[in-house]
């Protein structure tokens, strides 16, 4: 499932910031294209990159904050070796906030195609995102910002829609240090009652940041989308690609991370998106969620994730390599030729075929990726013939935990 090396290159050198599933599909895009093992710091093992070959893994406790991430980056800058280029790429929102905090000094060592602080406060949390749709256009749905004094001055918080309405925060980053019972990555909330028992717990628990609730887009995981661009320097998209999920995970801790991925092509949806990221002058990877409103027929975003999304690799996987765009950017600095409109034939999977077989909902769209099953024209992000045996094996344990996940949270909607 894995192509096969295409060149051998040692004049640069990827660090990747996190140890997570999207580092593990960056590091096969960079190893496929240029045969190059990259290096991950994050704050812990996980199970993607564990016993991988792919990536030579650091874990360093409190990396994912100051001080200790700038500290260990100036380290990490004092003992790099003159001769070779070393492109930082992140793999998680966290890291990202910390690049563009501290990016005029990461620049002085470090290749980082990045937003500056501006850019990402003005993108970086879903309700200056919003702020930022309105200013240029950009379809969203109706939206509802809470702060934490309202939910704690004890009065009724009206809504300016009907339930069932989605929930979630806005501030991401700050979200993963919340603990609570019941605490989910999003809400599906169908009655009132849900909400008000819901809002108290989350300031208790100690989040700060504020609240989105939006008017829930009625359907499957099948009218999602999601869009993944890279953008060069001079703010040129290099490179977009649409993908159309058909299952996503309803585990509470990862409830809409994508579990199945069919690659389409929409003129509209890619003119729209690039216009935006030309637009604000974007710089670097950008992952973009959206779901199809059948009562106006749009397609509305959600959010904007400032790197590449947690399953890009179905780029790579469809002949758009990640890698490859970067690299051509910023380490071989070739010249912007035009926009690459992606498509492509292949169907990308993070879950048994049985899972997508059982709970994919039944459509036109479920066909098609049968079809591509049945012809073997799919892959995953998890499995690279080129791994170690342990790394593919400990990937099969997850993926049996995935049907586990499925008999427990799924709910069909």
């Amino acid at each position: 499932m894995s192509e096969k090396v295409n060149q051998t290159r040692e004049d640069f050198q990827p660090i990747l910031l996190g140890t997570d599933f999207n580092c593990y599909g960056m590091a096969r895009s960079f190893y496929q294209q240029y045969g190059i093992k990259s290096i991950a710091y994050g704050v812990m093992h996980m199970a993607p990159t564990r016993y991988t070959k792919l990536v030579d893994v650091h874990v360093i406790e409190g990396f994912n904050e100051d001080p200790v991430f700038i500290e260990t980056m100036r380290k990490i800058a004092a003992n790099l070796d003159p001769k070779k280029k070393y492109l930082l790429l992140s793999c998680g929102d966290g890291y990202t906030e910390l690049i563009a905090k501290h990016l005029d000094e990461l620049k002085e060592h470090f290749i980082c195609p990045y937003v500056d602080a501006d850019l990402f406060n003005k993108l970086g949390t879903k309700e200056t995102f919003y702020e930022a749709a309105e200013k240029y256009g950009l379809p969203y749905p109706k939206t509802k910002i809470i702060t934490k004094e309202e939910v704690e001055s004890g009065k009724a918080i009206e809504l300016p829609f009907d339930f069932p309405i989605a929930l979630k925060p806005s501030d991401s980053v700050e979200w993963l240090d919340i603990q609570f019972e019941g605490r989910k990555k999003a809400y599906v909330l169908d009655k009132r009652e849900q909400f008000d028992e819901l809002m108290p717990k989350i300031y208790k628990a100690g989040y700060t940041g504020k609240m989105i609730a939006q008017d829930f887009i009625p359907g499957d995981d099948s009218n999602m989308r999601t869009v993944n661009a890279y953008v060069d320097s001079n703010h040129n998209v290099r490179m977009i690609s649409l993908a159309h999920p058909l299952l996503e995970d309803p585990s509470p801790v990862a409830v809409g991370n994508y579990m199945v991925i069919l690659p389409e092509k929409d003129m509209v949806i890619y003119k729209t998106i690039q216009k935006f990221l030309e637009e604000v002058k974007y710089v670097g990877f950008a992952d973009f969620d959206m779901k199809y409103d059948r009562r106006d027929k749009q397609f509305k975003i959600f959010e904007i994730n400032l790197r590449q999304g947690r399953s890009s690799y179905y780029c790579t996987l469809n002949g758009y390599n990640l890698a490859k765009y970067v690299v051509d950017d910023v380490i071989d600095h070739k010249p912007f030729t035009g926009t690459d409109y992606a498509e492509g034939n292949k169907l990308w999977l993070n879950a048994p075929k049985k899972v997508f077989y059982q709970y994919a909902k039944e459509n036109e769209y479920k066909e098609k990726a049968k079809k591509l099953l049945e012809a073997g024209q799919w892959g995953t992000t998890a499995f690279d013939k080129n791994d170690s045996l342990k790394q593919r094996l400990l990937m099969h344990y997850s993926f049996w935990l995935i049907n586990k996940n499925y008999q427990k949270y799924f709910v069909q909607r």
